[in-house]
């Protein structure tokens, strides 16, 4: 009798993150293949997968055999099938003990419901249609890394777990922080050799910031401005010159604002989430001299601004 499948045919664009639910997204994650699951997780809608009878769990209740075949095609239904046995096994009666975990306190969460996890500085909110399947929640807190670091750095599982759409994360300061600085303050997430920083909003007594995977956070202060680089010197002849090439640097390796006017008027650069934006010379910059002036933001918000002129 068939028991569950999945065709892929067509997929919308608000449906291509739910493909992190459809794949061992912990094998991938790591650097391992495209492994996919053969029935649908709890926290994926209907999607691509056919449940023809149950959820596509098997489950043995007898000590029969059982006889299991996957049926695999192509679009032009070029066929492979895999067929085996398999029966149920007693337990392992020595399992191997698991390692000890420092954690402070761990709890379930489960798909299809509000998960929330609360401590002193810490407090993480997950939206029901979040999570694909059920995970054991472990929250652990270590001396922050960040010279410029106002929390510890709190440990929430890790980046191998996915999430769908994102996790709110709130952190309460473990000391003041001066009126200067109060506007400046980011959440940081780190995992494996990533990191990546937010803009935090006061929300009472906690900074909060929203973010698409589990990780390390860090509340941290972020008052140092970014810094251009350009491809040409100050005052340069540029008629011999195809493009332009602007480099921005920040602390923090976040860029959040780019903006370009030439003469007083937006001038269009491109990016393609390079570090460098370019501008490629047409019909916007004649003969002659010219003032270009670059402004930019990072995450915190802090601006740099500078002019550049050049003769054409």
């Amino acid at each position: 009798k068939p028991l569950s499948g999945f065709e892929i045919d067509s997929i919308t664009y608000d449906e291509t993150r739910y493909v992190n639910a459809h794949i061992d997204y912990k094998t991938r994650a790591a650097g391992g293949p495209f492994i996919e699951h053969l029935s649908r997780l709890p926290g994926y809608p209907q999607g691509v997968y056919k449940d023809f009878n149950g959820d596509g769990v098997i489950e043995l209740t007898d000590d029969n055999l059982h006889e299991i075949k996957i049926v695999v095609k192509d679009p032009y239904d070029n066929t492979s099938t895999l067929e085996f046995s398999v029966k149920r096994g007693s337990r392992n009666a020595d399992p191997v003990k698991p390692q000890a975990v420092s954690y402070k306190q761990e709890q379930e969460f489960h798909p299809s419901f509000v998960n929330i996890f609360e401590s002193d500085n810490l407090q993480l909110i997950i939206d029901p249609e979040d999570l694909y399947d059920s995970v054991k929640f472990i929250h652990s807190t270590k001396p922050a890394i960040s010279a410029m670091a106002f929390s510890e750095m709190h440990s929430c599982l890790s980046g191998l777990v996915p999430i769908h759409g994102g996790i709110t994360v709130k952190i309460k300061a473990d000391r003041d922080i001066s009126v200067e600085l109060q506007d400046r303050m980011l959440i940081k997430r780190s995992g494996g050799d990533k990191t990546e920083v937010v803009k935090a909003k006061k929300d009472g007594t906690f900074y909060s910031a929203r973010f698409r995977s589990f990780g390390n956070f860090e509340l941290i202060a972020d008052n140092i401005p970014p810094t251009l680089t350009s491809s040409f010197k100050e005052n340069a002849n540029l008629s011999r010159s195809s493009l332009i090439v602007i480099t921005p640097k920040d602390n923090n390796e976040e860029i959040k604002n780019f903006r370009a006017e030439l003469d007083g008027h937006w001038l269009r650069f491109t990016n393609d989430k390079g570090r460098s934006f370019i501008y490629k010379f047409d019909e916007m910059c004649g003969k002659g001299s010219h003032a270009l002036k670059i402004s930019i933001q990072d995450e915190a918000g802090n601006p740099t601004e500078k002019i550049y002129l050049f003769t054409r």
